[in-house]
């Protein structure tokens, strides 16, 4: 093993272990806000793989192909995840006209 390779996978662990330890500590409510700027991070790597499909090399080909399938899934799946948690907090018809409602009786109520 060369210095240059024991380097790299020293930033790679340490990296690793950063990681986890800032996702683990976020609150659930910066959770979907959090996924927006990582699908936003994943865009950016399929543009480095597709930079990596298009060149001379066969086996960059090859790794550049895999890399913008597994990118292009990661991304679509990202934005389908978090559009389906943003769904979560967002109220039906039914419920705002019944809220609004309460509402009302709440203000009759304390105007009496």
């Amino acid at each position: 093993m060369t210095a240059e390779w024991v380097f790299n996978l020293y930033v790679f662990v340490l990296a690793t272990f950063v990681g986890y330890q800032v996702i683990s500590r976020v609150p659930p409510l910066l959770h979907t806000p959090l996924m927006s700027g990582t699908n936003a991070i994943s865009g950016i790597s399929l543009v480095a793989s597709l930079i990596a499909a298009g060149s001379n090399h066969h086996l960059s080909q090859i790794l550049g192909f895999i890399a913008v399938a597994c990118a292009s899934i990661n991304v679509v799946g990202g934005f389908l995840i978090t559009d389906r948690m943003l769904k979560m907090f967002r109220k039906r018809p039914g419920e705002q006209a019944a809220g609004k409602e309460v509402g009302k009786k709440q203000l009759e109520g304390a105007k009496s």
